[in-house]
């Protein structure tokens, strides 16, 4: 804890946006007439020895989201489920987006050390998800 709120918010706004993400993968569910069954999930670590190993273990988790989203995807063609198909793309470019953003915050921890994350952590202040509509 070192009473850096920038990046409380910087992980709250990606919290949220994660969120928007299940409830858009459950409203295409529903919409394909398939059944939801909502499981526990494991915790996730969250008591880490550095920011930047918070950021890291952050990558480390989009990179294996991104890995099951090729695995649905290639079910997808194989099965040649085109809605699926067209429904998984989006969430694989966002994938995309998801490793950049994380991977910049990264870059940036190891250029400023220390020494500048007070102002690293007032441009994490700044982050914000604005959930677009689920139509």
């Amino acid at each position: 804890d070192l009473g850096l709120g920038g990046f409380t918010n910087w992980f709250m706004a990606q919290y949220e946006e994660e969120l928007f993400h299940a409830k858009k993968i459950m409203k295409f569910i529903y919409n394909k007439n398939g059944r939801i069954e909502v499981k526990s999930v494991a915790a996730p670590q969250n008591n880490f020895n550095s920011l930047l190993k918070a950021f890291e273990t952050t990558l480390e988790h989009e990179q294996e989201v991104t890995t099951r989203f090729y695995n649905l995807m290639d079910i997808a063609l194989e099965e040649r489920e085109h809605a699926t198909k067209s429904f998984l793309q989006w969430f694989i470019d966002e994938q995309v987006e998801e490793e950049a953003t994380v991977g910049d915050m990264i870059n940036k921890i190891k250029i400023v050390k220390d020494s500048g994350l007070y102002l690293l952590d007032q441009e994490a202040a700044k982050r914000n998800f604005n959930a677009p509509n689920l139509g």
